[in-house]
């Protein structure tokens, strides 16, 4: 987990509505739908994994970054923008 570059951001879609965004995980060592299973109830929002790329609705950044921390991500590897 040391090695990856973990960004998490926002987008604005459609209509304005927020997206947290996070990319970088490397699905071989980290299961991706049980992290963005644990990434949605811990913001209470809907969410998807398509291409290797979390997305929540809604702006979610502190908490993403505060569950990724837990998870055993080093706070150099994460970025949020």
């Amino acid at each position: 987990m040391e090695q990856q570059r973990v960004k998490v951001r926002l987008e604005t879609r459609k209509w304005g509505k927020n997206l947290t965004v996070v990319e970088g995980v490397d699905a071989r060592s980290v299961n991706l739908s049980e992290l963005a299973s644990k990434m949605k109830a811990v913001c209470a929002c809907g969410g998807t994994v398509k291409n290797s790329v979390v997305m929540l609705q809604g702006d979610h950044r502190d908490k993403v970054k505060k569950l990724l921390l837990d998870y055993g991500f080093p706070p150099s590897s994460i970025e949020v923008h």
